[in-house]
């Protein structure tokens, strides 16, 4: 399979450039600025695509990838950051820009010939660089400039290596998509071939390659990720998959019972359930950091599932539904990013634990795993679910974690969702649910006084979960579940709608 590979020097839109290149359906894989040239040969990529960002490539110790890239034939496109290491490395010139430009800009296109082909002699683009290439290497022609860049976008007579200052990967370019494919389609040569049918069979095949005859562990929590691996899993090993589903106290109303009977009653899998709700509560008992309430389910569902190992013998191996979003807010690794918060299933597995860790959509994105789903054969019912996060609704009660505070958020949660789809929206929403505040207010309920706690609602529209921006709800609907969740939840006087985006807030509260 063609692929493109990224390398990151910690770009915020590093990941939308893999997003946009797995738009066109092609493969693209993000590693970071310094990974290994062995490696990159090794993997043969059809094309490479510097990311933008932060540094400036004269300052010491600034992020530079191996030089030997730019002689090895593969095709290069540098983007903003990557263009001016690109000028920098091969013996051009970068400097302080005298005049910032962030935003939007008109590129007028001065060479269609192969990057900029067919996208119009003036388009829209976005800027955001401070400095900028004023002398460009030996080979070296400028293709298009804007009123501020006069290199806006340079390729090498010689080489297949192209730079663009402006950034493709966003919205805000109104060609970017077309850049993009005709450096990956006429340039690079790809094969449009990343379906979702060619997913399952590399993945089939790898995994029958790593297991062989052992057996292997799921954990199912009935979501979307862990419903498709479970799948995915049982096509390569069939009976070998040991799906288990643990009920951990701080899931949604009636999920473990419907979970249970959803997959009993359409999959023959093996499917072993268990309830350990009352260990996750008694160890999440009065904690409030939101960092150990995740490390504490974390390691617990670890300590369970090496029970149920255990108990089914030798097992070897142990399948998660990690996503990509999961692995990049988890880790700084991929490029000098900021860690973010941590996902219980990411990030290693203790020493203590002796299973082998399979995770099938480590590098996919939530769209692609439900697109994945489809072709497996599950139903929307399942694949059009909302992202639920592991740790469930202890990351949703700020606070410590109680029998009471669970069943009045499982309550109100439950309102939330069904006007949602009531109101024929659910679709629309990349993910919608209620937060218990500790914050109890002052309110009248017929003839008497009430202290009691505040729901947040919270909704927000999104492609991937990376970015997201608050779902602007019709008032009639908002209005109708505070009443609901009012009058039918016996402890809130109170709701409130959380209008903040991602970022500079994340999707969930913790």
């Amino acid at each position: 399979m063609d692929k493109i590979l990224i390398l990151d020097f910690g770009a915020q839109y590093t990941q939308l450039i893999a997003r946009r290149v797995r738009e066109l359906k092609v493969l693209s894989l993000v590693e970071n600025f310094d990974f290994p040239y062995e490696k990159i040969v090794e993997l043969a990529p059809r094309g490479i695509i510097l990311s933008g960002g932060p540094s400036s490539v004269y300052q010491p110790g600034a992020p530079l990838p191996d030089k030997r890239i730019f002689e090895s034939g593969i095709p290069i496109l540098g983007i903003c950051y990557g263009l001016q290491v690109i000028a920098h490395l091969l013996g051009g010139e970068v400097d302080r820009a005298p005049r910032q430009e962030f935003g939007k800009a008109l590129l007028v296109v001065d060479d269609s010939k192969d990057l900029l082909h067919e996208i119009g002699d003036v388009s829209k683009v976005w800027m955001s660089h401070a400095d900028k290439v004023t002398k460009l290497p030996q080979g070296f022609v400028p293709i298009a400039h804007t009123e501020n860049s006069p290199i806006a976008a340079v390729k090498s007579d010689r080489q297949k290596i192209f730079g663009v200052q402006f950034h493709p990967e966003v919205v805000h370019t109104s060609k970017g998509k077309e850049i993009l494919g005709n450096f990956v389609f006429r340039v690079c040569g790809c094969a449009a071939d990343w379906e979702p049918g060619n997913f399952i069979e590399e993945s089939v095949r790898d995994i029958k390659s790593r297991v062989g005859n052992e057996k292997v562990i799921c954990a199912m929590s009935g979501g979307v990720d862990s419903a498709v691996a479970a799948l995915l899993i049982q096509r390569a090993v069939g009976r070998q998959l040991h799906a288990v589903h643990i009920d951990n106290g701080v899931m949604r109303k009636d999920e473990s019972k419907n979970v249970v009977e959803y997959f009993k009653k359409n999959f023959d899998i093996n499917l072993h359930h268990v309830d350990a709700s009352e260990t996750f509560l008694k160890r999440l008992r009065g904690i409030t950091d939101p960092e150990k309430k995740r490390k504490i389910i974390g390691n617990t569902f670890i300590e369970v599932f090496e029970k149920v190992a255990h108990d089914i013998k030798d097992v070897r191996f142990l399948a998660q539904g990690t996503l990509y979003p999961d692995v990049i807010e988890s880790q700084s690794h991929k490029g000098p990013s900021a860690k973010i918060k941590t996902h219980h299933n990411v990030g290693g597995l203790p020493e203590v634990m002796k299973l082998k860790l399979i995770e099938p959509f480590r590098l996919l994105f939530k769209d692609e795993v439900r697109r994945v789903g489809r072709a497996l054969g599950i139903s929307n019912e399942i694949i059009q679910r909302h992202p639920f996060p592991g740790p469930g609704l202890a990351v949703r009660i700020l606070s410590d974690v109680t029998p009471e505070k669970l069943e009045i958020l499982r309550q109100a949660d439950e309102i939330f969702i069904e006007e949602i789809r009531k109101y024929g929206i659910y679709a629309d929403i990349w993910q919608a649910f209620a937060v218990l505040l500790p914050v109890q207010s002052v309110g009248v309920m017929g003839d008497e006084r009430t202290y009691e706690y505040t729901i947040a609602l919270r909704a927000v529209t999104s492609e991937d979960g990376m970015t997201a921006d608050w779902a602007q709800m019709p008032y009639d609907l908002l209005a109708k579940v505070s009443n609901r969740i009012i009058n039918e939840v016996r402890g809130v006087n109170r709701v409130v709608y959380d209008i903040s985006s991602k970022p500079p807030a994340t999707i969930e509260w913790e």
